[in-house]
């Protein structure tokens, strides 16, 4: 090993760290809490209202390394400002943003409300914007850098046979706004990056499908491995590299966690 090297557990080590994550009251969300407290941070935890009894699962996982709860909607303007500003007060820093918070609404274009065509882009692009702006404020004014990890989707590059087109165009917006957000900030030392997951199971999102064994077949039959992800399992080293000093010089990637979903 070269003398200047950091070893491997220094480099994904984030003792002395502090890290938000949205989306935290369950699933993939609930996932990067774990894993980034595993690593040492003090973690933050965020979501809507509505999840506070999600919230309240991950904190008691993530035990002493549970730094606080902040309730917040990510559409809304001057939220995410509010949020981070209870962070800084209480831990004096921010380091870290993994940014989960997000909605799905299917259904063909023709039968979509405009109203609920708007609420999947505002909370989806918009809130991700927002979070990501007021986190990276933060980090600025620390002076020491920071990373932060958005969520985008297969769907970040293609498209499915169920008519969704507000999340498909919501998730390609998340994958570009990560690539716009890292070349702003990359002087500042704050690297940006977009986990895309595939289809991971069971989430808030797919555990309906556990009533139409036949989706699920045919979904894991569409991955190379031949199976569906594991939320408390396959995001984690993904998150857990792009939110510590392993990924520094990562920036600006879309990395796809999907088993292989768009690799044909």
């Amino acid at each position: 090993m070269s003398p200047t090297a950091d070893p491997v557990h220094e480099l994904f080590g984030l003792d002395g760290r502090v890290a938000i994550v949205t989306g935290a009251s369950g699933g993939l969300g609930r996932a990067g809490a774990v894993v980034l407290a595993d690593l040492g941070a003090s973690v933050w935890i965020a979501d809507r209202s509505a999840s506070a009894a999600g919230l309240a699962r991950t904190a008691a996982l993530i035990g002493e390394r549970c730094a606080g709860t902040v309730v917040f909607d990510v559409a809304e303007p001057g939220a995410a400002e509010r949020a981070v500003a209870e962070i800084i007060a209480s831990s004096g820093r921010l380091d870290v943003l993994v940014h989960h918070a997000g909605v799905m609404a299917r259904g063909p274009s023709f039968g979509t409300a405009v109203e609920d065509w708007q609420r999947i882009l505002d909370v989806n692009i918009t809130g991700t914007w927002l979070t990501a702006r007021a986190a990276a404020a933060a980090m600025v004014d620390g002076g020491a850098g920071g990373r932060i990890v958005t969520t985008g989707s297969i769907y970040s590059k293609m498209v499915g046979p169920i008519p969704e087109p507000a999340y498909y165009a919501s998730k390609a917006a998340v994958a570009n706004l990560t690539r716009g957000l890292a070349a702003e900030w990359g002087p500042h030392g704050i690297t940006v990056n977009c986990v895309a997951p595939g289809v991971f199971y069971p989430t808030g999102m797919t555990q309906p499908l556990g009533d139409a064994p036949e989706v699920l077949e045919r979904m894991t039959d569409r991955t190379l491995l031949k199976r569906l992800g594991d939320p408390e399992r396959d995001l984690r080293g993904v998150i857990g590299l792009l939110a510590s000093d392993a990924s520094s010089y990562v920036t600006g990637q879309t990395i796809y966690v999907d088993g292989g979903w768009t690799a044909w």
